[in-house]
């Protein structure tokens, strides 16, 4: 069953702090915050979420995120669990990657672990978007 994305962004609230990872064909660009005061607007090109933050602006086209997928993996550096959510395009490939952001080295933040579970929990471990509706 699909669920909608713009609910999901919005619980997305409660992990804390982040790591913001989306690549390209030629480039990579992370960013750590927060997902919070979320606004939405509804252009040409589709629905967006958008966010400002003092370090970086955040714009996501809804319209074009068909798929959520909750991840777990191994550091690359470190030996520890690391916690991904992956938002997937019409290909199935990554349009945005948001990850538990960690202090020291598998050190997360008390409470953010229990959060991304509970919403894999909520959610399911991969599960379509519905149509946005703002």
């Amino acid at each position: 069953m699909a669920k909608p994305l713009k609910e999901f962004l919005e619980a997305c609230e409660s992990l804390g702090t982040l790591r913001l990872i989306v690549t390209s064909s030629a480039a990579v660009l992370e960013a750590r915050g927060k997902v919070e005061k979320i606004f939405y607007a509804e252009l040409a090109k589709g629905k967006y979420a958008n966010m400002h933050t003092e370090g970086f602006e955040f714009h996501l086209n809804m319209d074009l995120i068909k798929q959520v997928k909750f991840e777990t993996g191994e550091a690359k550096r470190g030996n520890f669990t690391t916690y991904a959510i992956r938002f997937l395009d019409e290909k199935q490939e990554s349009a945005l990657s948001l990850f538990l952001q960690w202090g020291k080295p598998g050190e997360y933040e008390p409470g953010q672990v229990e959060a991304w579970q509970a919403l894999r929990d909520e959610y399911g471990e991969m599960w379509e978007t519905a149509p946005v509706v703002l």
